[in-house]
């Protein structure tokens, strides 16, 4: 990783308690692991220098099912939304001294760490942007975000998460083309899906 960027976090999103899932979503079974679990493997294996991961609903069912290695962060106000526990994992990544955040969810299995560490690389060759995933009709996480873009991340208390940040055209963002790595799994149709492939 170049020294210029200093210190990263990749920051998993997984708080919420999947309504449409009916289950635990964060611990469905997936290559051996959770979708949570897989998450956490892949964004071990990139170059960024620590993992965390945002947890609400269900936080200690899934404490004691994920033994990676990382650093667990609790959000109270998870039933406000993504923004919140973005608000609440930048707080504590800016605290610890991090220059950047990656920003990924925990339901999006076709993400990589290869996938993850092209954004960071991106993100080297422009330490002023922001990053994202470039959905084809817009952009989304995963999304790497500079230090620069901190404190208005700790302002979002909605579920909206940083939508109006990546596509609200006042600021750079550079996408990189990720339609084949998005697949969210929020239903028990898209789940069977995903087995399937």
């Amino acid at each position: 990783m170049p020294t210029q960027m200093g210190k990263i976090a990749i920051l998993i999103l997984a708080a919420g308690n999947a309504s449409r899932m009916g289950k635990i979503k964060q611990l469905l079974s997936y290559k051996n692991s959770t979708l949570l679990g897989y998450a956490v493997e892949e964004a071990l294996q990139t170059s960024a220098d620590a993992v965390y991961a945002v947890l609400g609903a269900n936080s200690k069912t899934i404490r004691t099912e994920i033994k990676a290695n990382i650093k667990w962060i609790f959000n109270a106000d998870w039933q406000l939304g993504m923004g919140t526990s973005i608000s609440k994992g930048i707080s504590v990544i800016a605290e610890a001294g991090y220059e950047g955040v990656l920003i990924m969810l925990a339901d999006q299995p076709k993400i990589d760490h290869l996938f993850l560490n092209a954004l960071i690389a991106e993100e080297a060759k422009n330490p002023a942007a922001i990053i994202a995933s470039d959905y084809g009709n817009k952009n989304g996480v995963p999304a790497f975000f500079p230090k620069l873009y901190f404190d208005q991340l700790k302002k979002l208390n909605t579920d909206q998460g940083a939508r109006e940040l990546l596509n609200g055209g006042s600021i750079e963002v550079i996408g990189v083309p990720a339609k084949e790595y998005i697949e969210d799994i929020d239903t028990p149709a898209d789940y069977k899906r995903l087995l399937k492939n």
